[in-house]
């Protein structure tokens, strides 16, 4: 399968895992290891919580040999977001983050005026910029105008599992930008994960499809071999939907009976 490519930087694995939701540092481990990520993206609040517990997830990250991608979860304004990201460059040394402005607490939406005005300030800041948004088309064009180095349209609400809402989004989205675009939340099991890719996104993250699954390790080789099945489908290209049969037998050499 083809890299993905995101500002640059090049991944053999086009899954991107977030850690939350694990039970354990030695079932996530398993399962990074699994998935074939490379790229696994962590909340800076977590880190926090991990150190205070005695530590163990940066070692863990670091001996799977991962890219860590710190994310501004549970930040709801831009003034948050920006703050965080920034404490997020000092303590890790990367200038990549995953952007998150929530905008509402039951469905974990994002906040696009504040998404906007969060992303604006990163980039003009230095930062890589990858944006967790709404599948709306406009806003990912927005995003992708301010110089943002991906768009991360979400299925369904975060840790829902409902898989992909509105598939005809995704591909609005998918047309309406020139960067990378990564399904991010609401995916639930492999069908959903090969189907984001199917509809010609780039990647797939997520987190609670497999950290809370009944076994995280098997379905992160599902998911695994989900997202590469899905993206040599959507380049294979499906035959077109029909009403009626088509039938795949020739009539020569029918017998007349």
């Amino acid at each position: 399968m083809d890299d993905l490519v995101i500002a640059g930087q090049r991944f053999g694995s086009r899954l991107i895992l977030g850690t939350g939701g694990a039970s354990s540092l030695d079932l996530l481990e398993r399962a990074i290891r699994a998935s074939g990520t490379e790229l696994v993206t962590v909340a800076l609040r977590r880190i926090d919580t991990a150190a205070a517990l005695g530590g163990g997830l940066l070692d863990l990250l670091a001996s799977c040999d991962v890219r860590l991608l710190p994310n501004t979860a549970g930040c709801r304004t831009a003034v948050e977001a920006v703050k965080v990201a920034h404490l997020a460059r000092e303590a890790f040394d990367t200038s990549w983050v995953k952007l998150e402005v929530i905008g509402d607490e039951r469905t974990l939406l994002p906040d696009g005026a504040e998404l906007l005005a969060a992303a604006e300030r990163l980039v003009a800041d230095g930062f890589t910029v990858l944006p967790y948004t709404n599948d709306d088309p406009v806003l990912a064009r927005r995003l992708a105008d301010l110089g943002c180095a991906a768009v991360m349209p979400a299925g369904a609400p975060i840790g829902s599992g409902l898989g992909i809402g509105n598939p005809h989004h995704i591909r609005l989205i998918r047309q309406s930008v020139d960067l990378p675009v990564i399904l991010d939340a609401g995916i639930g099991t492999a069908s959903d994960a090969a189907l984001a890719m199917e509809l010609g996104c780039d990647g797939v993250l997520l987190a609670s499809a497999v950290t809370r699954s009944a076994e995280p390790e098997r379905m992160a080789t599902a998911m695994r071999h989900a997202v590469t099945a899905g993206r040599l489908a959507a380049g294979a290209g499906r035959i077109p939907r029909r009403y009626h049969a088509l039938a795949s037998t020739p009539d020569d050499g029918r017998p007349e009976l």
